[in-house]
């Protein structure tokens, strides 16, 4: 590497530590949110190529999508891993520390892909089949996830690779992997599906193959433009210790996202008792709130290497700063996102549903304005749960997200399902509130574990 490059590269990441906060975040999240904007778009274009193609399909896909959510849950969890501890260590002026960092980080990914490809070759049938669907849904399901799980190594490798480029604040180019893959799947779709008469094989292969041209970019732009943390083979020596700073944000954030993957499984399950019209509308209801979350996910995705470089470097009042004005913007997203879930549902549905009595679109609408009522509530305790993870407390995550989405959403869905299946849909504010009280409290804690002792600056 070049001593201009270096210095680049250098400067780029002191800016964690020095930028105007308000200046700082958009600048680091920005790109981040528009690739996640642009993968939630694919959510939502897949669907509806899905559900056009026929209505068996798209319950397919909504079957798998659970699985699907485990393997993003995985590689993204130990995505957070592998940001957390390059930040920090970059913070603490050991650029070796976070170059080790990054290629451990990569061995642990390729570990992932490997169990889920035993998952894909030897339990598809049997996961998709535990709703006891039709025929016809459980042979497409099955074809569905075992492309997507087997052939998933691009998706291991592109999270790798953006987390370190975004560990580094070089989020355009974390920006840039997330969007060539996004683009060539919606590309793809309608070309695998409809003209190559594919169908829903067809849907798992343009996902496989836009996953593997997202890895290519980010290796490529790794190497070539973010030289803090350029592979080579050259001293690497495996360190468990290492390995096991990864794990401590990484498993906690990994189980976090899974207990996502169970819940929508489980609520499937409660579902599939009143029609497969309801397992469409939770689909069809995650793809939708991707395009709301999703940003607020970019943007805390921002915040942990901001987090967490003020964090090793015990710079106290930028920590705090960059939380106050993380919790303002997601605060904003949310708002404009249940806006439009309460006044234009129908619009949102439409797309979705090829049936001649436009069923799914109505029960959709009733879902979406219940749902919605969380958003708010939301928005603050996935920023305060992003700065757990920053500062490698994960497992204060995880005890928010087991809350949320096991102890509270899943018994609170099944006694509301007595009255019948749209009062379910209010399972997920009642859960949220709970979940943000006990994110509160933790975060107490952890400001006097963690934050307060550090120095004023």
């Amino acid at each position: 590497m070049s001593e201009k490059q270096e210095q680049q590269n250098t400067e780029r990441s002191r800016m964690l530590g020095t930028m105007e906060m308000r200046k700082l975040v958009p600048t680091v999240s920005v790109p981040i949110m528009v690739s996640m904007l642009v993968q939630a778009l694919y959510n939502i274009v897949d669907g509806i190529f899905v559900g056009q193609y026929s209505p068996d399909a798209l319950t397919a896909v909504n079957l798998a999508m659970p699985m699907q959510m485990l393997m993003i849950a995985v590689s993204t969890g130990m995505g957070t891993g592998i940001n957390s501890l390059i930040s920090r260590r970059l913070g603490e002026k050991r650029p070796h520390d976070a170059r080790d960092a990054a290629r451990h980080g990569i061995l642990i990914e390729v570990v992932g892909w490997l169990l889920f490809v035993i998952v894909g070759l030897f339990f598809a049938r049997a996961y998709i089949g535990m709703t006891n669907p039709k025929a016809e849904v459980l042979e497409m399901g099955t074809l569905y996830l075992r492309i997507v799980c087997t052939l998933s190594l691009g998706q291991f490798m592109s999270i790798c690779f953006e987390r370190m480029m975004q560990a580094t604040g070089n989020t355009t180019l974390s920006m840039i992997t997330q969007l060539s893959g996004a683009v060539t799947n919606i590309i793809l779709d309608p070309i695998l599906i409809f003209s190559c008469q594919m169908g829903i094989a067809g849907a798992a292969v343009a996902t496989v193959i836009g996953q593997v041209v997202s890895c290519t970019a980010g290796f490529v732009l790794n190497q070539w433009k973010n030289r803090e943390l350029r592979l080579t083979h050259e001293g690497f020596r495996f360190d468990w210790k290492t390995v096991q700073n990864i794990l401590v944000v990484g498993i906690p954030s990994t189980i976090m996202q899974a207990i996502s993957s169970v819940c929508t499984t489980l609520m499937n399950m409660i579902l599939a008792g009143f029609g497969d019209i309801y397992v469409n509308v939770l689909g069809v209801y995650f793809k939708l709130q991707s395009f709301v979350f999703m940003p607020v996910f970019g943007l805390c995705n921002g915040m942990v290497p901001i987090v967490g470089y003020n964090f090793g470097a015990q710079k106290k009042k930028r920590v705090y700063e960059c939380v106050r004005v993380c919790l303002v913007y997601a605060l904003v997203i949310m708002a404009v996102g249940a806006l439009l879930f309460l006044a234009v549902p129908n619009l949102l549905m439409m797309p979705f549903d090829s049936s001649a009595d436009k069923a799914l679109t109505a029960e959709g609408c009733v879902a979406l304005r219940i749902i919605c009522s969380h958003f708010l509530i939301a928005a603050a305790g996935i920023t305060l749960s992003t700065v757990f993870q920053a500062v490698g407390r994960g497992t204060y995550s995880l005890i928010m997200s087991l809350c949320r989405q096991l102890i509270v959403l899943l018994p609170a869905a099944w006694a509301l399902s007595l009255i019948g299946p749209n009062a379910i849909w209010w399972a997920f504010p009642i859960a949220e509130i709970v979940s943000l009280t006990i994110c509160l409290l933790l975060y107490r804690k952890c400001d006097r574990e963690l934050i307060a002792p550090l120095p004023e600056e």
